[in-house]
Order: C-alpha cells, then structure tokens, then sequence
C-alpha cells in the first residue's frame, strides 16, 4: 500500500516540477519575446479598428407621421435600443416614398426605416437591404351608406364607382396608405379621380365620422387608434375583399388576412360574416452598409417588439423573411438560420460586441503566435547559448590578460573580476537541457580562479622548472 501511495507521491511531484518548469520557460519566453509580440498584437489590433470598427452609439431611423403607428413603434425600437447603450433617433416622414429616398441617399444620416411592401419600386433602388418584414399592415376601406353585397360582383363594382364620383380619401401621396390604394383600384380599371382627396390617417377618420368624405382607405395595423375609432363606430361600414386570392396573385407581396365573423364585435356580431382583408407587410429596411452588430440589435427589438402574438399573428411568426422585395442582409439570413449570436443572448451588448470583435483579433494573433510557441524551447536555448557563450568570451579575455601581461600586486583585483563574472552566470535563469553549459561555465570560472589562487601561478613562466 505504501508504495503505491509512494509512486502516486512521486507523479504527483513528477508532474508538478514538470509544469512549473514549463510555466518557468513561459514566463522567461514573455519576458524575452514581448516586444515582438507587442508590435504583432498592435499591428493586429490596427487591422482589426480599420477591418471591423465598433458600432456607433448614434443612429438615426425614418418612420412614419407623428402619431402614426409607426412613429408609436418606433418609439418602442427607441427604447428597447436605449437599454442596449444605442440612441436610436426617430425621424418623422410622411411615408414610404420619403423614407426610401432617404435610404438610398448615401449622404444621407438615416440608416434604417419602416416601409410598405409595395410601396416602392424594388428595382429603382441601390444600396437598401432587408431584415425582414415584422408584422402586417391590413387594408382598409371604410365607407358611410348602404352596406354592399359583398358577395354581389354587380353591386360591388357599381359601388366601386359611386365612391370614385365621391369624395373618397386615399392618403397622403408618397404614403404606403396612397400606394396601396393606387394599385388596388388600378387592377380594378380605375384611374385616380378628380374627387379623391389626399388625408392623413387621423384627418381621414375625422372626415368620415362627420360625413365630410363618403370613404377613405387607411393601411394600418389593427391596433392602431385610428383603425380601432373606426371599428367601434356602427355607423361605418368594412369592405372586405372576397376575392383576396385574385389580389394575392396579381400583387405576389400581398396577405390574406381571415377575420370569423364577430371577430371586430362579439355584441354587435360584425363583422356578420366570415371575411378577408388583404395586407401588406412593414419591411424593415437598412443602409447596406449599417455596422452588423447594431443589424442584430434591429432583430433582436423585432423579434422582442414585434414577435408577440396579435390580432393577426400568431407568438413568433415575426420578423419573416419572405416576400420583402429587396435583397436580404446576410446578417437577416444568418439570423433566420442561427438566430443572435450566443453571446448576445448571455451578455449586455456593448460587451458582447467587444468579445465578439476581439475573437476577430485574438484568432489571427494566435495563429501567427502559435509558430513563434512552438518554437519557444529552441529559441530560448539560443538565446541562453548566446548569453554563455558572451561569458565565455569575457573569460578567454581575462585568461589571455593573464597569460600576456600577469601582474601578482593585481591578483585581488583579477579575482574580483571573476566574483563578478561569476554573479554575472548566476543571474542566469536556464532550463534543465541547458544545465549541462551553465555549469561547465561555472566550473570554468573556478577553474581560473584555482589557477590564480595556487602557490606557483600557471600563468607565470617559472625558468627554474622550465614549465608554464
């Protein structure tokens, strides 16, 4: 039993000698070598600040009218960005079409924006990506009167043509609402009629409770403070679109949204039947060149703003990544793919940011410091021969004074030299395969000062003996 306890006792110390020798060699290599590694890391980390610079702290994004929805969500990204550290500056607009110039203006500060799908011309835009739609953006007309058919073709086109005679609102021109709108009555054959007015959502809503307007088209979400105005007024009524499929085909980036009848209004039952609307979806879109740190922080708000359940979407369906128009961000496909990346999930973001560049550094570093490692033994050997070999010489030096030009009055003085030789190779810290030539140089040291301590002085040349 001993001697097992004996031949742990012995590895344990084995290994233990090992080690601190190994650390002892490392530590001595740093101390040696650090300037080399310095100048490497540094010109690495220049690389890294040029290749792959921190994100700004300020960005600045376009959504929508005051009191818009959009403007409300964006309020929302505002402050989900403030927890994260990033000012996120909200720039009114009137809409779409403004928000898109303002994205492909490359001089332009605004980085990112809500926009319609539809609502622009993907073609006609240079430098704009994706990262997604993240939520839908129903259709609705509202209108006063008789209630149509809607199962009814005749009655509905007959209707159809009765609002293009009348005062009816199509939004503000260069707004998703107004876009919408255009394309839904262009596929219907209807040009934009002398009647049409242009109103913001919230002066369209006030018009029709009044009577001002016999109907208005608004795109907005069904939460919006307008939209719900509208719901809960009996003396309105909803078109919706039977024929949503049709719509779906002809207008690809176009949603069909199914409402069960009472859904609006269990008490009034409205609406009466079983309904679709057809939706556009909110793109979130971006300045290509936005820093890829705060596109992840854009998602990471849209999955936690816009990825709850609604009215019309289902826990998690948003941001989606299909039918967005525009190029998608590689950033957008590896999220859909791996979602944020782990350290993001477990770490606040300006230090998750950090690591995550510094990996970017430290990578290339330790390759280019691994071979330097790997040479750590033989490099540090060389160095240590050569500071020997530098004692050695001065040794040969003072041995050739004192076979040249010994004097005896000087002795003390040439053993103080040695003494001081001789601390000169204690102050030498070498590994075990290089014991072998610090002792010999010692034992040298010795040998010299044996020679100079004898009675007859080797270095002297006896005639009475003949002999050095």
């Amino acid at each position: 039993m001993g001697s097992i306890k004996q031949d742990i006792k012995e590895t344990y110390l084995g290994v233990y000698e090992t080690a601190q020798e190994k650390w002892s060699d490392f530590t001595q290599f740093l101390v040696e070598a650090w300037p080399i590694l310095a100048i490497l890391l540094l010109g690495l980390m220049g690389v890294w600040w040029y290749a792959d610079p921190p994100p700004p702290r300020h960005v600045v994004m376009a959504t929508g009218q005051l009191g818009g929805s959009y403007h409300a969500l964006g309020e929302k990204y505002a402050a989900f960005f403030e927890k994260k550290g990033i000012t996120l500056e909200l720039l009114p607009t009137k809409g779409a079409e403004e928000n898109v110039a303002h994205l492909v203006d490359r001089k332009d500060p605004v980085q990112a924006a809500f926009v319609q799908a539809g609502a622009f011309k993907p073609h006609d835009i240079v430098g704009v990506q994706s990262l997604g739609t993240i939520s839908y953006d129903p259709i609705w007309l509202f209108y006063r009167g008789t209630e149509v058919n809607t199962n009814d073709y005749q009655e509905i086109k007959a209707r159809s043509r009765y609002f293009l005679n009348s005062k009816i609102s199509v939004g503000i021109k260069g707004s998703g609402t107004h876009a919408q709108a255009m394309k839904i009555l262009k596929e219907n054959g209807f040009e934009e009629g002398a009647n049409f007015l242009y109103l913001s959502g919230a002066k369209a809503v006030e018009a029709l409770q009044k009577g001002e307007i016999d109907a208005a088209f608004i795109v907005d979400a069904y939460e919006a403070p307008n939209i719900q105005t509208l719901l809960a007024d009996p003396s309105l009524h909803l078109s919706a679109f039977p024929r949503a499929e049709a719509y779906a085909r002809l207008l690809p980036y176009m949603q069909i949204l199914k409402v069960p009848a009472g859904g609006f209004s269990l008490i009034r039952n409205f609406p009466s039947r079983d309904i679709q609307l057809m939706a556009s979806t909110t793109n979130l879109l971006i300045d290509d060149r936005m820093h890829p740190a705060l596109q992840f922080l854009f998602l990471e708000a849209a999955r936690e703003i816009n990825g709850k359940a609604t009215f019309f979407s289902e826990r998690g369906e948003f941001p989606a990544f299909k039918n967005t128009g525009l190029p998608q961000s590689p950033v957008a496909l590896h999220y859909e793919k791996n979602g944020s990346p782990l350290l993001m999930t477990y770490l606040p973001f300006w230090l998750a940011e950090l690591v995550n560049r510094l990996i970017f550094v430290l990578l290339p570093f330790c390759a280019l410091a691994y071979p330097v490692l790997l040479t750590l033994p033989g490099y540090r050997n060389k160095r240590m021969l050569r500071k020997i070999n530098q004692l050695y010489g001065i040794l040969k030096t003072y041995e050739q004074e004192l076979i040249n030009n010994f004097q005896p009055e000087n002795k003390d003085e040439y053993l103080k030299k040695l003494d001081l030789l001789e601390y000169q190779a204690l102050q030498l810290k070498v590994s075990k395969n290089m014991s072998g030539d610090y002792y010999s140089l010692r034992t040298s040291i010795d040998y010299v000062r044996n020679c100079l301590n004898r009675g007859v002085h080797p270095y002297q040349f006896n005639e009475e003996n003949g002999g050095v």
